[in-house]
């Protein structure tokens, strides 16, 4: 049908459309258009204005192409979150850090905490909030903070792994899937469970096992102190648990998301912009505008010409495919690589457990190098005044990281 669909329609619209997908991709490859200031969102929204513009693709189509349920839920997600860190609900999870644990025991306490965090709320805005926390907290018990910031990015990304709302590509494939939330926690629950402890064994083995972490140079700088919750979390903390009931419980995500946001938008102690101010709307408009390009690329039949093409790569082999989404999701980063795959799946012999590994690979290989997460990147550019984290330095913990989680979490599906 929409190989039909591309072959209906004029050469030279077919060859726009081939030209803004690949300089699309490129952009989401390398960050920016070489010589402009047209970052990844800023090229998603003229990739489909230019997708409009030449005709490639009409209203019809254009609505067609948008999955309003993954939009739905992300932004609904982004406002609970917000609500969350507005509240100073991170501030108290560290305040409890800091009561209950001494700096011996303070790298599992970021990694479980950050990762579990991560699986029931979107892992970026997990980051975004909690960097300059753990910058502070490893600062107080002298510590370099360093492999907590490491800690940090790779636990955020591999507890986002065990739910359709731990970041923005599960979010995706469970709104295309269908898979239901507790699905898909009962199958990824275990992967993200085993691989934050992974994450413990190799930071520790590789940081903190001579007692190397230690801040000597700091041993007469003044204690960092303890940030203070604005007010108490309680009405955001209360409205997330019943959302996370509302999950479990199988209704559909996307509403109860809605319905949670739109809860914590009515209170009288905080105007509703303070609450968008905390809204990633970049990473909103990079879907909006991936939904736009990739339903061009469907209309001119370039996706129907990836697709033949990978099947040629026998990308129905598990291990394959796996190798494959790993390095592009590193290359063009893992929403762009599910945004583009996403339609071979249902061709799989196995589409749920093929959902479901792609849920997985995309998120784990995102721990693979710094550009292979916004989470990552969050984390990097928060810390950059206090602790510098250079690309080999990330890889260090980055491939055994990635290697190990991947390999536990495919040999678990094949299990399973």
């Amino acid at each position: 049908m929409i190989s039909a669909i591309g072959h209906s329609l004029p050469h030279w619209q077919i060859i726009v459309a081939w030209l803004v997908f690949l300089t699309s991709y490129l952009v989401f490859a390398i960050g920016r258009l070489p010589g402009t200031r047209i970052d990844r969102p800023a090229m998603a929204v003229i990739g489909a204005v230019l997708m409009f513009a030449c005709g490639v693709l009409g209203p019809k189509q254009a609505i067609a192409s948008i999955d309003f349920a993954t939009l739905v839920l992300l932004f609904s997600m982004m406002l609970i979150v917000a609500s969350l860190h507005l509240s100073g609900f991170f501030e108290w999870i560290t305040q409890l850090v800091v009561e209950h644990l001494g700096p011996a025991r303070l790298l599992p306490g970021v990694i479980f905490a950050s990762g579990i965090l991560s699986a029931f709320l979107v892992n970026d805005i997990v980051c975004l909030a909690m960097a300059p926390l753990v910058i502070g907290l490893s600062r107080r018990m002298r510590r370099r903070p360093l492999p907590y910031l490491l800690a940090l990015a790779t636990a955020s990304n591999i507890g986002s792994t065990a739910t359709i709302t731990g970041n923005p590509q599960n979010i995706l494939i469970g709104s295309i899937s269908g898979i239901s939330y507790r699905d898909f926690l009962a199958h990824l629950g275990p992967v993200a469970l085993i691989g934050l402890f992974l994450d413990w064994a190799v930071l520790h083995w590789i940081h903190l096992r001579n007692g190397s972490g230690t801040l000597a140079e700091a041993a007469d700088e003044p204690s960092v102190a303890s940030p203070a919750p604005t007010m108490h979390p309680g009405w955001p903390v209360a409205v997330s648990v019943g959302v996370l009931i509302g999950f479990l419980a199988g209704f559909p995500p996307a509403l109860v998301a809605a319905i949670g946001g739109a809860l914590l938008l009515v209170q009288r102690r905080r105007s509703p912009k303070v609450i968008y101010g905390d809204v990633d709307w970049s990473l909103l408009v990079l879907f909006l505008g991936l939904f736009l390009v990739i339903g061009g690329a469907e209309q001119a039949g370039i996706t129907t010409y990836l697709l033949a093409a990978a099947e040629r790569l026998n990308l129905h082999n598990g291990g394959i495919f796996a190798v494959v989404l790993t390095v592009l999701s590193n290359l063009v980063s893992n929403v762009p690589a599910v945004m583009l795959l996403k339609g071979l799946v249902p061709q799989f012999r196995d589409p749920h457990r093929a959902w479901l590994m792609m849920a997985m690979v995309s998120t784990l290989a995102g721990n693979l190098t710094i550009t292979g997460s916004v989470a990552n990147m969050i984390v990097v550019e928060k810390a950059r005044r206090e602790a510098h984290i250079g690309f080999l330095e990330y890889m260090k913990i980055g491939v055994p990281v990635t290697v190990l989680t991947l390999g536990v979490g495919l040999l678990w599906l094949r299990m399973v």
